[in-house]
């Protein structure tokens, strides 16, 4: 149980220059990760039960396709994102620690490649489905 405590009630560390502004900008930093990973599982989710709702409703049925791909990669890219800020924190709270910092590149980079492939699916679906509506 006292293993269990240490673990998540760290020591103090000493207030000297700027430690706890660091530290807080760290957590707000988590936080923001973890913002961006439910937004995307939400968004996942919603589409997964709009799918199941219009199997449920003949009159909602639409010619859209298959939405467990876009859901799935959706959820994928949010766990995704609450898993990396999760290890972005304790990495850099243990670089802190250290007087160090490791600028964040590859999360900024996966975070603006996988909005730009959301955004890029999104449009395509919409394509498709004015194709599908004029083509009738």
């Amino acid at each position: 149980m006292s293993r269990l405590f240490k673990l998540i009630h760290p020591p103090p560390f000493p207030n000297t220059g700027s430690v706890a502004r660091d530290h807080l900008a760290n957590e707000r930093t988590f936080l923001s990760w973890t913002r961006t990973g439910l937004g995307f599982v939400a968004l996942g989710v919603a589409l997964a039960k709009l799918d199941a709702l219009e199997a449920l409703s003949p009159a909602m049925k639409h010619d859209h396709g298959d939405l467990k791909i876009p859901s799935a990669a959706l959820v994928g890219s949010g766990t995704g994102c609450l898993s990396y800020g999760t290890l972005r924190y304790f990495v850099t709270l243990n670089l802190l620690k250290k007087n160090l910092f490791r600028p964040n590149l590859i999360g900024v980079g996966l975070v603006a490649v996988t909005s730009a492939a959301v955004a890029g699916g999104g449009i395509l679906m919409v394509i498709e489905q004015e194709e599908l509506v004029v083509g009738k």
